[in-house]
């Protein structure tokens, strides 16, 4: 373990799904418990960095009580069928991208959350009951957050997350899952709050027609592909920021995978296991990875 006297590396981390505190909660206690999860983040960090926890000043940037707008966009329906057609149109094509069988559908006009479930899990081995209850909350959450351009929920979170930003001044954002997608927006709408590092862990930011083609700002039309705008650079702003992405070959959110096939400005693109079973697409595990060791440490000298 390294001294606690050496100097600290100033993060922010922008939370995934499946994050909410709940609702009703009091200002104050929704700080003590963004307070929490920043010291549980920055005690997985320390741990994959072997540091002490006190090397890393992290700030977590809550966004989930933005998108808490009712049972539609949570995406609670049937055992089979989500009740918003939103978040059941991205389940459905989320599970194309994976390739899933014309059958899965077994005839309905609406593909069923069971039969798909029961796929993914035997294609990457897992626990197929977890599986089905947090694909209810993925689809509902991304479809919260990505049902317009201008939604209200959507500029809420976004800029939830650029206040941390400009509050804490991070050297690095460290974004998981669907913060990915809000922290891209946000270091776009903000651009003098460039970081030196952006992690993304476990990104859907590629995933066609869910996510890719309605992010703000738009895909380019280049050739017969379509690019995603690298992060905002160029003069007169404080820094070029890195860009670099890990995804679990195992982990079926993180596709399509290798976000530089899709996007400017990816930097590095790892492919790498960092967890199995259900856990395939949990913060804990990509913050305390290898990988996410060897990315970190040179900024804080290690």
């Amino acid at each position: 373990m390294t001294s606690t006297s050496a100097p600290t590396l100033r993060i922010v981390a922008v939370h995934g799904i499946g994050n909410s505190f709940g609702a009703g909660l009091s200002r104050s206690r929704t700080e003590e418990l963004r307070a929490q999860k920043a010291a549980l983040w920055a005690r997985h960090l320390s741990n994959g960095l072997g540091v002490t926890p006190d090397r890393i000043d992290l700030d977590f940037a809550y966004y989930a009580d933005k998108l808490a707008t009712g049972p539609a966009a949570q995406g609670v329906g049937s055992d089979d069928v989500l009740d918003d057609p939103l978040a059941q149109m991205m389940l459905e094509e989320w599970a194309r991208e994976l390739g899933a069988p014309d059958e899965a559908a077994q005839g309905h006009a609406a593909m069923p959350l069971r039969a798909l479930s029961s796929w993914v899990a035997r294609r990457f081995d897992l626990a197929e009951g977890p599986l089905r209850v947090f694909l209810r909350m993925w689809c509902g959450e991304v479809a919260a957050y990505l049902r317009a351009h201008d939604a209200p929920q959507r500029l809420a979170a976004r800029e939830e997350v650029a206040e941390r930003l400009a509050r804490h001044r991070p050297r690095i954002v460290i974004a998981h899952s669907l913060g990915s997608v809000v922290a891209y927006e946000a270091l776009h709408a903000h651009p003098e709050l460039r970081p030196e590092l952006f992690l993304t862990l476990g990104s859907p930011l590629a995933l066609p027609r869910v996510v890719f083609d309605r992010l703000v700002p738009a895909p380019r039309a280049d050739g017969q592909t379509p690019r995603g705008a690298g992060l905002p650079q160029g003069a007169g702003l404080p820094r070029r920021t890195r860009w670099v992405n890990i995804a679990d070959p195992g982990d079926p959110v993180a596709v399509p995978p290798l976000l530089s096939r899709f996007f400017d400005g990816v930097d590095l693109d790892h492919t790498t296991v960092v967890s199995g079973l259900f856990r395939f697409h949990h913060a804990t595990n990509y913050l305390q990875s290898a990988t996410t060791a060897a990315t970190i440490a040179p900024y804080l000298g290690i």
